[in-house]
C-alpha cells in the first residue's frame, strides 16, 4: 500500500467544536465510524495542524486543520488459500469435512484469511454454491474457530438450497462431544429457551429471561433446544455427594443451530464446558494433590479451547436422496484431555 493512492480530508475547526471529542467530532463530517477513525489514529493517519494525533479521547481546540489520511480500499473477496483440510466425502454436489480448531468458517473483520472458505476456493475451485454470497460460498453451517468436527458446504446451488431447507427443518443430525464441570440435573434432558446477543457483553450470547421451557414468553432472541446426555463422570466434585463428578462427558444433540448454542445452554445449566472462554469459570481446576489430579490440572491448563466437538452430521443428500452420516474422531489434544481425566480417582 502506498501513500500515492491514499486521499486526505482536513477540516479546521471553529470555536463550536471546542472540547469536542476527536473521534466524536471527525465522524460528523468524515462519513466514518468511529471504529474506523480509532483504526485510523492508531496507525498514525490523522494530524492536528501536520502533526500526528496518537489518541481518540484528544480534545479539539479551535482554529486548528485536522486532516484524515484514508488509505486506498482494499479489496476484501476471499482468495483462494492451499490449506490442508481433511475431507471425510465429497462429490459432485457437496464436501463433507473435519474442521481443525482454530480455523475461522468464514472472513470477518480480524480473520480476513485462512478460513475454511479460503480452503475450499482452493480446493473447490469455480464449483462452490454462490448462495452463500461473496464472503460465503458454499457454507451452509458453521462451527465455531476453536470447535472441530464435522461441517458440510454446498457445491452447487441445488445442493445448497436442499441442505438449507434440512437445516430449517432441523432434520440433520447433529451430535458433539462436550466435556463440562460437574454434571447436569436431570443427567439427560433438554434445555429449551430464546437466546439472543447478552446486553452486558457483545461478544457472548445469552438466555433470554423467563424464556427457559417457555419459548413464547418473550419475542426478544430466536428459540434454541438442545437435548443432552450424560455418559461418563470423572473424579468426584470436591464437599459434594457420592456420584456428583469434577467432570462429565456428554452427548449434545442440536435441534436447532444458533450461535454458541450449546455453549450458553450448558454454562446456563452450570456445566460450563471446559476450558470455555468466554461462558467458563477460568479459575485453577480445585484439585487435591493426588498425582492424577496434578495430571489434570496441568492438562487443563494446557487445553486453549472450549470441550467441543461436532462427532457426528447426518443428512439425506439432498439431490441422490441418500441417507448420510460421518463421524469424525475425537482430536488429539481433547482425547489427551479424556485421556488425563480417565486417570481421576473416584472418592
Amino acid at each position: 500500500m502506498t501513500d500515492d493512492l491514499s486521499r486526505w480530508e482536513t477540516r479546521t475547526s471553529t470555536t463550536d467544536d471546542n472540547g469536542e471529542r476527536l473521534d466524536k467530532w471527525l465522524a460528523n463530517w468524515s462519513e466514518l465510524s468511529r471504529a474506523r477513525i480509532r483504526d485510523l489514529v492508531e496507525s498514525g493517519h490523522v494530524r492536528a495542524d501536520g502533526n500526528v494525533v496518537s489518541k481518540v479521547t484528544t480534545k479539539i481546540r479551535p482554529d486548528i486543520e485536522y486532516a484524515i489520511q484514508i488509505p486506498p480500499p482494499v479489496d476484501d473477496t476471499p482468495q483462494p488459500e492451499n490449506i490442508p483440510i481433511d475431507i471425510l466425502f465429497e462429490d459432485d454436489h457437496l464436501i463433507v469435512l473435519n474442521k481443525a480448531s482454530g480455523m475461522t468458517v468464514h472472513p470477518a473483520p480480524g480473520s480476513r484469511n485462512a478460513t475454511l472458505v479460503n480452503a475450499l476456493l482452493y480446493h473447490c475451485a469455480d464449483t462452490l454454491s454462490g448462495i452463500g454470497g461473496v464472503m460465503r460460498p458454499g457454507i451452509v453451517h458453521r462451527l465455531d474457530k476453536d470447535t472441530t468436527g464435522v461441517m458440510i458446504a454446498a457445491k452447487t446451488d441445488a445442493a445448497h438450497r436442499g441442505l438449507s431447507k434440512q437445516f430449517a427443518k432441523h432434520s440433520i443430525d447433529r451430535v458433539y462431544t462436550c466435556l463440562v464441570r460437574g454434571a447436569p440435573k436431570p443427567r439427560s434432558g433438554s434445555v429449551i429457551s430464546r437466546i439472543a446477543r447478552s446486553p452486558h457483553d457483545r461478544k457472548k450470547q445469552a438466555v433470554v429471561r423467563g424464556t427457559v421451557n417457555d419459548i413464547e414468553a418473550s419475542d426478544v432472541g430466536r428459540h434454541a433446544v438442545t437435548h443432552y446426555q450424560f455418559l461418563k463422570g470423572f473424579g468426584r466434585a470436591q464437599h459434594a455427594s457420592i456420584g456428583t463428578p469434577k467432570v462429565s462427558q456428554l452427548d449434545c444433540r442440536l435441534e436447532t443451530g444458533r450461535t454458541h448454542q450449546i455453549r450458553v445452554h450448558l454454562a446456563h445449566v452450570g456445566c460450563p464446558l471446559l476450558g470455555d472462554p468466554l461462558y467458563g469459570k477460568q479459575r485453577a481446576f480445585v484439585t487435591s494433590q493426588h498425582p492424577a489430579e496434578e495430571l489434570v490440572r496441568t492438562a487443563i491448563a494446557d487445553f486453549k479451547r472450549q470441550a467441543l466437538h461436532a462427532r457426528h452430521l447426518g443428512f439425506i443428500h439432498p439431490i441422490t436422496k441418500e441417507e448420510m452420516g460421518f463421524d469424525a474422531p475425537v482430536p488429539p489434544d481433547m482425547q489427551h484431555l479424556l485421556n488425563a481425566l480417565s486417570d481421576l480417582p473416584v472418592n
